[in-house]
């Protein structure tokens, strides 16, 4: 009897485990973590020595970027990339979560959601969002000041973003379940500090500058992963190979936009091993980028600035189409 042949992404993980890549490394998460949570302490300590001070708007800005990268290992542990134990991965996903006020069963579960059915219309809920449209069907199917923004939503996505941080901790808030009362408490600690330390016109523009850092760098580092890609609809026969190499975009950079985006800038690779250790993800690029040439499976990588000009390309594109009465449908893939 003839063995049936692996399918793609089978033999795909043959290679990648071959190599090695779906080991854990500890020893670089811990060097990772500790490092940011010294950067963190310290801009915390800044912010109690300074007092009353404009310079505190420095220090908003570090803790902007800082609230990011933590943001990052949260999202590392909730892939389970860190740890071999569900419950320690767990430990460091609610304390990182916790420390930049975002709910983690909340984020866990949308961000699974996400994954099974990336750019997904009907299933993906990071393509559901309410400012925003993805294809002329979403903004057809919004109404009064949505529609409006959303006709306008390549002018507008880059200030919507500023905005991000505190959507964030609305829906921690609204969907955190049994973390709601940890959430809550995270903000009216925060406010309090703030507003302790700082008088109302230094502690507003604080928090504005804080959490404006903050949604803006975490809008950038997920905003080119498939934003601009080709959009699934239902009844699509896609397999899970093509499915996530098709609906997501590389990165290129080196070293620095590793750092910067947190490993997200290798998406295809995370999406089709979200398990793996973000360190081995630039290690498994050129594996499946030379697997998907070998089988003819469009590959899509780019510069930093030019993903985010994709971006505004498609977001422009499907405004355009409902400011001419729907003309021009969006991309999909079926």
């Amino acid at each position: 009897m003839v063995p049936r042949q692996a399918s793609d992404f089978a033999q795909l993980s043959a290679l990648v485990k071959q190599a090695g890549l779906l080991e854990r490394r500890r020893g670089y998460y811990y060097a990772r973590i500790g490092v940011n949570l010294v950067l963190y302490a310290a801009a915390w300590v800044a912010f109690a020595l300074l007092g009353d001070s404009w310079w505190q708007l420095a220090v908003a800005v570090v803790l902007g970027v800082m609230s990011t990268q933590l943001a990052f290992i949260g999202h590392d542990a909730g892939h389970k990339q860190i740890f071999a134990s569900r419950k320690w991965n767990e430990i460091a996903g609610y304390v990182h979560s916790g420390l930049v006020g975002v709910s983690y069963d909340w984020w866990v579960s949308k961000h699974n959601r996400h994954h099974a059915n990336p750019n997904h219309e009907d299933e993906d809920p990071d393509v559901d969002i309410s400012v925003l449209a993805f294809t002329q069907r979403q903004g057809l199917a919004k109404r009064g000041p949505l529609r409006w923004i959303a006709s306008r939503q390549a002018v507008l996505f880059f200030p919507l973003l500023l905005l991000e941080g505190f959507a964030l901790h609305w829906h921690s808030i609204r969907h955190s379940g049994r973390e709601r009362p940890l959430m809550i408490a995270n903000v009216v600690v925060y406010l309090v500090v703030v507003f302790w330390v700082l008088s109302p016109v230094y502690a507003i523009s604080f928090v504005l500058v804080h959490q404006a850092v903050w949604g803006f760098y975490m809008g950038c580092s997920f905003a080119p992963n498939h934003k601009g890609m080709p959009v699934l609809s239902a009844g699509h026969s896609l397999d899970f190979l093509r499915k996530q190499v098709l609906t997501s975009r590389n990165i290129r950079g080196g070293w620095f936009v590793d750092v910067l985006l947190g490993g997200l800038n290798y998406q295809i690779e995370h999406h089709l091993f979200p398990s793996m250790p973000r360190p081995h993800l630039r290690h498994a690029q050129p594996i499946v980028s030379e697997f998907c040439r070998q089988r003819g499976i469009s590959y899509a990588q780019c510069g930093l600035f030019r993903s985010y000009g994709y971006v505004l390309e498609h977001l422009r594109e499907v405004g355009a189409s409902l400011s001419e009465n729907g003309q021009r449908p969006a991309e999909r893939l079926a």
